[in-house]
C-alpha cells in the first residue's frame, strides 16, 4: 500500500514537470540576471569613488593631460518574461526551452516521488482512525519530513538541471556544455568532486520544505473545505481550484529560498580561486546589497506561471493515477 503512493506520486510528478520545463528553465535565467554585479560590489565601487577624486571638471571638454575615469555602465534593465523567452527562442532556438529536461525528469523520479510517497504514507499513518482526517498541523508537518527527504535524494539532479538550464546564458566558451543529466553529474563529481553533487543542499531541502508543506497540505486544506462546505462537487473543478491556491501559496513561500539556491548551485569555482559565494547566507546578503530585498522575489512571475500550472498538472494527474490504480 505504501509503495503505491510512491508510484502514483511519480507519475504525476514526471508528468508535471516535463509540461511545465520551459517556464522552469525562463524562471531560473530570469533569477540570475545581475548576478555579474552582485557577486563583484567592490569592482564597481572602487571604479564610482576614484571618478570624484580625479574629475576636477564637469564639462564634456577634457584639459590637455587630464586622467578620465569611465564611470561603469548602469545597470541593465530586468527583462520580463516575454522578452527572456523571445531572447531564448532567437539566440538558441527553440529547443533551448527544453535544456536539461533529462534532468527534470531524474529530478521528479527522485525528489518528487520520494516526498509524494512519504507524505502519502505520513497521513495516513497520522489520520484519525475513525474520521480519517487530519489537522492541518499534522499535514504541514508530514510536508516539512517529506519535503527535507525528498530534496536530500534528488539534489544531485536538481544541480544538474540548473547548470544545464542556466548554460546558455552563458559566453559559448565559459559554457559547461552538457550533453546530459549522466553527463553533467559524472562531470561534476570527476572536475569537483563528489561533495559538489550536494552544493546549496541546504537550500533544496529548505525550499522543499516549505514548497511540500505549502503546496500538498494547502491543497488537501482547500479541497477538504470546498468538499465540506458543499461549494463543488468531488471533480475536476475542485482538483484544479485547490491546486491553482496551492500553486500560489507555495510559490510565495519559497521563491526567496529558490533565487539563493540558483545562483549557489550555479556558480563557478575555478580551482585556486575564491569562489563568488562562500555560502547560502553570504550570497543572500550580496544579492539584496547588490540589487535590493526584492531580488529576493526575481522571477517570481515565471515561478508563480510555472507553479500554478505546475500544481494544477501534479494534482489533477494524481487523482487520475488514483482512480486507475485504485483497485492495485
Amino acid at each position: 500500500m505504501g509503495l503505491k503512493g510512491f508510484v502514483e506520486g511519480g507519475i504525476a510528478s514526471i508528468v508535471a514537470g516535463c509540461s511545465t520545463h520551459p517556464l522552469d528553465l525562463l524562471k531560473v535565467r530570469m533569477q540570475l540576471q545581475g548576478e555579474a554585479n552582485a557577486s563583484k560590489p567592490t569592482a564597481n565601487a572602487a571604479v564610482k569613488n576614484l571618478r570624484p577624486a580625479l574629475a576636477f571638471h564637469t564639462t564634456s571638454l577634457s584639459a590637455p593631460g587630464s586622467i578620465n575615469v569611465p564611470l561603469p555602465p548602469p545597470p541593465a534593465a530586468r527583462a520580463g518574461l516575454i522578452s527572456v523567452g523571445a531572447r531564448i527562442v532567437q539566440q538558441e532556438g527553440v529547443g533551448a526551452l527544453f535544456s536539461g529536461v533529462s534532468a527534470t525528469v531524474l529530478r521528479q523520479s527522485l525528489y518528487s516521488t520520494t516526498r509524494m510517497g512519504l507524505y502519502d504514507i505520513l497521513k495516513k499513518k497520522w489520520a484519525d482512525p475513525k474520521s480519517g482526517n487530519l489537522p492541518l498541523g499534522s499535514k504541514i508537518g508530514a510536508g516539512l519530513i517529506a519535503g527535507a527527504v525528498g530534496a536530500a535524494v534528488g539534489n544531485p539532479a536538481d544541480v544538474a538541471m540548473v547548470r544545464m538550464q542556466a548554460d546558455g546564458r552563458l559566453p559559448p566558451a565559459q559554457r559547461r556544455n552538457y550533453t546530459s543529466v549522466v553527463d553533467a553529474i559524472t562531470r561534476m563529481a570527476r572536475q569537483e568532486g563528489i561533495p559538489s553533487l550536494w552544493r546549496g543542499s541546504s537550500l533544496t531541502i529548505n525550499r522543499a520544505m516549505l514548497v511540500t508543506a505549502s503546496q500538498l497540505a494547502s491543497y488537501d486544506q482547500i479541497k477538504e473545505m470546498i468538499l465540506e462546505k458543499r461549494v463543488m462537487k468531488d471533480g475536476l473543478g475542485t482538483h484544479v481550484t485547490a491546486s491553482f491556491a496551492a500553486g500560489f501559496v507555495a510559490a510565495v513561500a519559497s521563491n526567496p529560498v529558490d533565487v539563493i539556491k540558483t545562483r549557489v548551485m550555479n556558480m563557478k569555482v575555478e580551482p585556486g580561486a575564491e569562489p563568488p559565494y562562500s555560502g547560502p547566507l553570504d550570497c543572500a546578503l550580496k544579492t539584496v546589497r547588490a540589487e535590493g530585498p526584492m531580488a529576493l522575489y526575481k522571477g517570481f512571475v515565471p515561478t508563480i506561471s510555472r507553479q500554478g500550472p505546475f500544481t494544477v498538472v501534479l494534482f489533477v494527474t494524481l487523482e487520475q493515477v488514483r482512480k486507475l490504480l485504485k483497485d492495485f
